[in-house]
């Protein structure tokens, strides 16, 4: 993971013109590490890129008819032992937005997909304790249905086939999940033989901004979204290999 951080990057060129004796490959390494600095760091950049990768939201109005699922994919919370509570990550968004469809009438059953994704706490079972979030939110528990075995969006497709299929040939499914994340989940439903619709959700992508700040100011914050659109690319790429999508 650590491999494909813009930051590394940099720093190893950073590093590489500091130990070079070359007095022209020194230089040169200090221009292309000041220039990928200002190119990671550009907010308009980076959210011209994100835009041609993330696939297009869909407005509440034109959400077609009734699904049978709303299937949500999970990484959107941690859990803190000490106090016995889940914490909301940013792409707790995907939860919020299902809730919504759920209230508004546009999914009957809430499909919870997720495990543990951490080799440090494979007991984690993030679909079970979102399942008891709802309920007490006052959700009914025979309205929300989960699978916490999967620990990845291949696995995530693969573990909600064969409980949605099993129950329903046909069954009419939204699937849910971060406006990054969904070209690699969708083709991963898809091979599953689900036929699902998308709404996305949690855009880092927004309407065009042509601020001074967003266009010139360089902006931390920039580096690790690429960090994550670097990984979801990657991890796209790997997946089509692999043959998931």
């Amino acid at each position: 993971m650590f491999l494909i951080q813009p930051v590394i990057w940099i720093l190893a060129v950073f590093i590489y013109g500091l130990f070079t004796k070359n007095a022209k490959r020194k230089k040169r390494s200090f221009l292309a590490a000041l220039i990928m600095l200002l190119f990671f760091s550009n907010s308009f950049i980076l959210d011209e890129v994100m835009r041609s990768w993330e696939v297009d939201a869909v407005a509440w109005e034109k959400v077609d008819g009734v699904y049978d699922y709303g299937i949500v994919l999970g990484g959107m919370i941690s859990y803190d032992k000490e106090y016995d509570r889940i914490n909301f990550l940013r792409s707790s968004d995907r939860l919020m937005q299902t809730i919504e469809l759920y209230n508004r009438g546009k999914i009957k059953k809430i499909f919870l997909s997720g495990g543990s994704g951490d080799l440090l706490d494979p007991d984690f079972k993030e679909s079970l304790h979102i399942k008891k979030y709802l309920v007490r939110m006052g959700i009914p528990e025979e309205d929300i249905l989960e699978e916490s075995t999967s620990r990845n969006t291949h696995e995530n497709a693969i573990c909600s086939a064969e409980i949605l299929l099993k129950n329903n040939n046909n069954p009419r499914c939204l699937l849910i999940t971060s406006a990054f994340h969904m070209r690699r989940a969708l083709g991963c439903f898809e091979n599953e033989g689900l036929i699902v619709d998308p709404f996305v959700t949690d855009r880092y992508a927004g309407p065009r901004k042509f601020e001074f700040s967003h266009l010139i100011l360089p902006d931390i914050e920039a580096m690790g979204v690429w960090t994550l659109l670097i990984h979801e690319i990657t991890g796209y790429v790997v997946y089509d290999i692999s043959g998931y999508l």
